[in-house]
């Protein structure tokens, strides 16, 4: 491309950008009435074509030439907002003149051939305007105090302080890594700030269940212990959370699949007829559990959800969690493990993924395969029982009968298969 070509087209970006700008503005009223601001599609576009000839001037070397334009731009938009807030009955909304700053700062990007990223910005900005009746009403009808509270104080526990924490181990049976073991915290606090989520925006009744569905995608058996754990909190939702633990159950089933696949195909083509029918069946289950209870009164008793990260719960179930994971290697250590499904029955009872990543090294080799695929729908058997025996012993009756049918329900099926020679 010449070079007169390609600053043609920086230019024509440039003032496309300002144009878009513009149009929403005349689109949506602002340049109109006794409340009009200063821009409309044309000024725009002129702004949008200075802020092209500003970037170019510097990609040039003139950069004297370029912040004076600029800077004649941005004073012209500072004091039409001077003039618009100073008029009576003025409202100091300065969305067309912070506009008009962004399009200028676009143009300028555009000017010194930064096209896609210029281009891609204004389309942004410019959804963000259309949108703002629809941003409007989430934040006021559904991100409440709640929600702004447990997002900022998860950023900080995943943004400060899990980079300050080592990334080493200590320690016999696998030791402890704080890193990982922080990592775990941020699990269940995410799965309780989801749920938390979910309860206020869906409902009671189902909120729980795709908490247990989005849960199920980091950790079934973590979704299965806190649950339980907290039917006890909230028996009036024990419906609902036994149906999120037959939904992460179900869930981990596809992701099995997934990781295996991303690993080794062959042995994820192998794992289909072990885990076709537990998938189906909990699919069946979840789906007769939600058309039992389409009719059923929401759960308008239900205590009021005060702390989106119940960080204190976190940090005990990931205690006990290390604890349990401890208990299993030290065994592992002590009495050996007597061949591949053994071990997979072990790992399997805590790790799942890391079962997976394993048994799919193991199944590289062509003679290998079925026996990689069997191992794993073994460990997927202990980690059911496993979490057939946390909601057993820390859930209500009612999340017994829920997630401990639909629990044995998938047991069965996945021994159907196994049972086959």
């Amino acid at each position: 491309m010449s070079p007169d070509l390609s600053l043609a087209v920086d230019l024509g970006i440039a003032a496309v950008i300002g144009l878009a700008v513009g149009l929403e503005r005349e689109r949506t009223g602002h340049t109109n009435g006794p409340d009009a601001r200063f821009a409309g599609i044309r000024t725009f576009f002129l702004l949008g074509l200075l802020g092209g000839v500003s970037g170019h001037l510097v990609a040039e070397g003139t950069a004297v030439a370029a912040v004076a334009l600029l800077g004649a731009g941005g004073v012209l938009a500072v004091v039409a907002y001077a003039l618009a807030v100073r008029r009576p009955g003025a409202t100091p909304d300065g969305t067309t003149e912070t506009g008009a700053l962004v399009v200028l700062a676009l143009g300028a990007l555009a000017g010194t051939g930064h096209r896609t990223i210029a281009a891609g910005a204004a389309a942004v900005v410019v959804a963000a305007l259309v949108a703002k009746s629809r941003l409007q009403r989430l934040l006021l009808e559904r991100i409440g105090e709640g929600e702004l509270i447990g997002a900022l104080q998860f950023a900080v526990l995943a943004l400060v302080v899990l980079p300050l924490l080592p990334d080493r181990t200590w320690g016999p049976w696998g030791g402890v890594n704080p890193r990982e073991l922080w990592i775990v915290v941020l699990i269940f606090a995410g799965v309780n700030y989801g749920g938390f989520v979910a309860h206020r925006w869906v409902g009671a009744s189902r909120g729980y269940g795709a908490a247990g569905l989005l849960g199920g995608l980091v950790s079934s058996t973590a979704i299965t212990l806190q649950f339980s754990r907290r039917s006890r909190d909230e028996p009036a939702l024990s419906g609902s959370l036994g149906l999120g633990i037959v939904a992460a159950c179900t869930v981990l089933l596809g992701r099995v699949a997934v990781v295996a696949a991303t690993q080794a195909p062959a042995v994820a083509l192998a794992l289909v007829p072990y885990l076709a029918l537990p998938f189906v069946v909990g699919l069946a289950v979840v789906g007769a559990v939600l058309w039992q209870g389409r009719h059923a009164v929401a759960d308008g008793s239900a205590a009021p959800l005060a702390s989106p990260l119940r960080l204190g719960s976190a940090l005990q179930l990931a205690l006990g969690f290390q604890v349990a994971l401890f208990g299993i290697r030290a065994a592992g250590d002590w009495f050996g493990r007597a061949g591949v499904l053994t071990s997979a029955f072990v790992l399997g009872l805590t790790d799942m993924d890391a079962l997976t990543f394993s048994m799919a090294r193991l199944g590289k080799e062509q003679a290998q395969v079925e026996l990689a695929a069997r191992a794993i729908a073994v460990g997927i058997v202990a980690n059911t029982l496993l979490k057939g025996g946390l909601v057993l012993a820390l859930g209500t009756p009612t999340l017994r009968r829920v997630a401990g049918g639909g629990l044995a329900a998938l047991l069965v099926a996945t021994l159907v298969r196994l049972s086959w020679p």
